[in-house]
């Protein structure tokens, strides 16, 4: 008996969020999703980067100095 009334709020429940995602999508809720994160920067902070002064992430295999470093 608990069978015939799980079965249909189940489903029931899962067309609804299935409805509220399609309402979401539709509304522009997902369309900006780093914007948020950004906006929480000031505009005068500067970006720190790590990495050598030249703009380089990687050491590299031609450089000496990289080499003594290992």
């Amino acid at each position: 008996m608990s069978l015939l009334l799980l079965i249909p709020l189940s489903i029931g429940l899962g067309l609804l969020g299935l409805c509220a995602f399609f309402w979401a999508l539709r509304n522009g809720q997902f369309d900006d999703p780093d914007g948020a994160a950004w906006r929480i920067i000031p505009p005068d902070q500067a970006i720190e980067t790590e990495g050598k002064s030249d703009g380089k992430l990687a050491p590299d295999t031609e450089d000496d100095n990289a080499r003594r470093g290992l």
